[in-house]
């Protein structure tokens, strides 16, 4: 019985604490969250290139070594 109370004040302690913390969270504003999703976006963009390019040129050799033995 006495370990169910304290179970049950350690999960309100819980909830109080983490609603402390909630409160101190800065959300940005529309601005902020547009400039790092286009930036999210541009570097996604950039490193698929660069997996392209780099698949690219992985079959070119590929298919030069296999012509060359084949």
């Amino acid at each position: 019985m006495a370990e169910e109370k304290k179970v049950k004040k350690d999960r309100g302690k819980w909830f109080r604490e983490m609603r402390s913390e909630l409160k101190k969270i800065v959300w940005p504003n529309a601005e902020t969250t547009a400039k790092n999703t286009g930036t999210v976006l541009l570097c996604s963009l950039c490193v698929g290139v660069a997996i392209w390019i780099f698949d690219a040129v992985a079959v070119l050799a590929v298919n030069t070594l296999i012509g060359l033995f084949a």
